[in-house]
């Protein structure tokens, strides 16, 4: 038999609670079920908000809000933010500069603080804010003079390396990893945060022809390894496991959440993985094994990026959620599906997200697992604009009211 975890063992009290109280009777008020119902608000590059660079403080502070109205009207209950888009911050950090995405100008400050005003708002409406950050990467462009002047990587250039066309601190340093977890952590301590949020990006995403030059750390710090990738690994790891402690340190009811790309391996690849056949694994290409982090229980919860539809040969929506299902099973870890509105109406997209009801289906699909706690919707501009009625759809046939979050 599976152990209990902590998460089950609540389910479990609250229905002997019940059961003994008469409140599970027939005509007893019952609770309603809570669901993690949440969506993105991307910054880097201006995706989501705000709309463009050199707004005025008012009318960046008036978008962010219609965004929280947004939420609230498609029956949401939790926004995770992106407040550390590169290496910069939306709110007045001791660690790194202003946030190039707000003025135009990085290290310029707006006038306001968004991330203080975004916790307070979005409490205000009964939504829960996530913080999201980008732990390594600095720009999107691979010119430090670019930076602002106090910028963290010009001040410290041997901490960065190119690749790809962009600028990232370098994982292998330990140093690094520290000052990032400073930086991120700094937020949690002067904000009613209620989680930290990572999406997929750990190591750089492989581009073809280029190499990650970090041979001088792997030859400084690697020598206990079998080969670069454990080490690299490895790294990873460190930086996971460390923050989530760190976390609870400072505040204990601050969740820790990542949102990694959908496929950890390939069962080509190992015969733990899924049955997909994805071009990028997490494991082997972003060293990142998520499967680990799960099991070990140094996250809160877990929202893999399923990105593809019903019937997609490749990587299947409808044989990757059981994969996570399973990992999550028997675990104290939380499984929320990463949801691709983007796609709906794309007409660059295959057929299936030209159907409005399509996203609609992954809901009804999900559950099917006890262990999907919810979905979130990437990202929150389609969620106001919803191109063909994708995330209308959603809240018509799943969100008949609102509902609280799952904690």
């Amino acid at each position: 038999m599976g152990r209990i975890g902590r998460r089950g063992f609540v389910a479990g009290a609250a229905m002997v609670a019940l059961a003994t109280t008469g409140a599970g009777r027939a005509g007893a008020v019952r609770r309603k079920p809570r669901a993690f119902r949440g969506m993105w608000l991307a910054t880097v590059a201006n995706r989501d908000w705000p709309s463009r660079t050199g707004l005025t403080a008012e009318t960046q502070r008036a978008e962010l809000l219609k965004h929280l109205d947004t939420a609230v009207e498609r029956r949401l209950n939790a926004v995770v933010l992106q407040v550390r888009p590169t290496a910069d911050a939306l709110w007045p950090s001791p660690y790194e500069p202003w946030a190039q995405c707000l003025t135009g100008a990085q290290g310029r400050d707006p006038g306001w603080d968004p991330l203080g005003t975004a916790v307070r708002e979005a409490h205000a409406r009964g939504l829960e804010l996530h913080a999201w950050f980008n732990p390594y990467r600095v720009a999107n462009h691979t010119d430090p003079t670019r930076l602002s002047a106090e910028h963290p990587a010009r001040l410290h250039p041997e901490w960065v390396l190119p690749y790809g066309g962009k600028l990232y601190y370098n994982p292998g340093l330990p140093e690094v990893r520290a000052f990032v977890q400073d930086a991120m952590l700094d937020a949690v301590r002067r904000y009613d945060v209620d989680a930290v949020h990572w999406d997929d990006y750990f190591y750089p995403y492989p581009v073809a022809g280029q190499a990650f030059a970090d041979d001088a750390a792997y030859e400084r710090h690697g020598a206990d390894f079998p080969d670069r990738a454990s080490w690299r690994r490895h790294n990873i790891d460190l930086l996971v496991s460390e923050t989530a402690a760190r976390i609870k340190e400072i505040k204990k009811h601050v969740a820790f959440g990542v949102s990694p790309f959908g496929v950890w391996r390939n069962a080509a690849t190992d015969p733990q993985g899924s049955e997909t056949r994805a071009g990028v694994q997490t494991y082997d290409d972003l060293y990142a094994d998520t499967r680990k982090w799960i099991r070990e229980g140094w996250l809160d919860y877990v929202i893999p990026q399923l990105y593809w539809h019903i019937g997609f040969a490749a990587v299947d929506y409808a044989k990757l959620l059981p994969w996570w299902d399973s990992v999550v099973r028997n675990t104290d870890v939380a499984l929320y599906v990463g949801e691709a509105l983007y796609k709906c109406g794309d007409p660059a997209q295959p057929a299936a997200w030209q159907d409005p009801r399509e996203l609609s289906r992954h809901l009804e699909l999900a559950r099917r697992y006890p262990t999907v706690g919810g979905h979130c919707f990437f990202s929150a501009k389609e969620v106001a604009a919803d191109r063909i009625g994708a995330m209308a759809a959603v809240v018509a046939d799943h969100y008949p009211t609102r509902v609280r979050p799952p904690r």
